[in-house]
């Protein structure tokens, strides 16, 4: 019997935590699902949380310990930082073009607009109050958080992922400069933990068809008899498809067309797999090994795979800056807030930086 792959049966998972959420609002199970299903994505969401950290660790490591020279690090880092901030920049850019051409936000029904400002009015205070804080930081305040104070508290905290991805950079040219026979157990040890830990994700990616079918099941359940606001949040989740299909099927090809010598065919056929996790998974961690595997089966070197693909999934985050800037004008809409220029280009330089240092975990 054919084994069906990962990400069909994720869809399956999908399709199937669909109909039970239906099927559970129909027939008054509401409780059931958050008490006996709901736990198995949450289970599922904790458990890539849990190697998101060891997996950007282990890859960059182990990715930077292959290079021969730092200076080659240093010509495949700012091509890969150039890249990835044009992208972003493009991808930011496209999210605010398709909200304000579908607007999604005046579809919002105005007393659940009120209702919810009212729901999160305390919330909305202390997030104000922080922001002020920043504000009145140094201008060098983000160098300041880039470095951690203590190695275990950076290598616990899921949102320090900067943090971490500096620690790796660092320890990772400190084994280059060392020279290759001194590194060499430690390189060894450091390639073996990288085996062990992706294989302790495909052991978590087993559970990836349950836990999106909880997660499913939950979601419909919790916007269950409200006609009003899952039409409103259809219509938004619609505007942040179009603006992620529009970088996924003409940005993306565009830019291995005239900036690479992949043929497209060959690339569009490796990451089908890849783009399919990621859509039904969320998370870009979660994908990193098939990732690694479909791009050096395109015969990419390993030594610039291996770099470049774990920085990816931290500081490349293209589908959450899209993302970001869809939701922040759409909650203007909704609160009737109408954005000027000045404060469009501010939500493009603070969905610049906000998305670099992302987990690549569902949250």
């Amino acid at each position: 019997m054919t084994k069906l792959p990962l990400y069909i049966t994720i869809l399956l998972g999908m399709a199937a935590g669909i109909a039970l959420g239906f099927v559970a609002v129909a027939a008054g199970w509401e409780r059931f699902v958050a008490d006996w299903i709901r736990p198995w994505g949450t289970v599922f969401i904790r458990s890539l949380r849990l190697v998101a950290v060891p997996l950007v660790i282990v890859s960059l490591v182990s990715g930077i310990s292959n290079l021969s020279d730092i200076r080659h690090l240093s010509r495949i880092g700012v091509k890969t930082l150039g890249v990835y901030l044009t992208t972003t920049l493009l991808a930011i850019l496209i999210g605010l073009a398709t909200v304000c051409t579908i607007r999604p936000g005046y579809v919002f029904p105005r007393q659940k607009a009120e209702e919810f400002r009212l729901r999160y009015e305390q919330s909305v205070t202390e997030k104000t109050q922080a922001a002020q804080v920043m504000d009145e930081s140094g201008p060098l305040q983000f160098l300041v958080d880039i470095v951690p104070e203590n190695v275990v508290h950076a290598a616990g905290d899921n949102s320090a992922m900067l943090q971490i991805i500096l620690l790796s950079i660092v320890f990772g040219m400190a084994m280059v400069a060392v020279g290759r026979e001194k590194a060499a157990p430690l390189k060894n040890v450091v390639e073996s933990l990288n085996a062990v830990i992706l294989k302790i994700i495909g052991y978590v990616m087993k559970l990836a068809p349950l836990g999106v079918m909880a997660l499913m099941a939950d979601l419909v359940t919790g916007f269950a008899g409200d006609a009003d606001l899952l039409l409103a949040l259809g219509s938004y989740a619609l505007t942040v498809v179009v603006g992620l299909c529009v970088i996924l099927l003409i940005v993306y090809p565009l830019i291995v067309r005239f900036m690479t010598r992949v043929g497209l065919a060959d690339y569009l056929r490796a990451v089908l797999p890849v783009q399919m996790l990621a859509f039904t998974s969320c998370s870009s961690a979660a994908c990193l090994p098939l990732n690694i595997e479909r791009m050096r089966a395109l015969g990419l070197p390993q030594n610039v795979v291996s770099f470049v693909l774990p920085t990816g999934i931290t500081i490349n985050m293209n589908g959450t800056s899209c993302y970001h800037a869809i939701a922040t004008v759409f909650v203007a809409q909704v609160m009737g807030i109408e954005l000027s220029l000045a404060q469009m280009l501010s939500i493009v330089l603070l969905t610049t930086v906000s998305s670099i240092g992302t987990p690549g975990i569902p949250s």
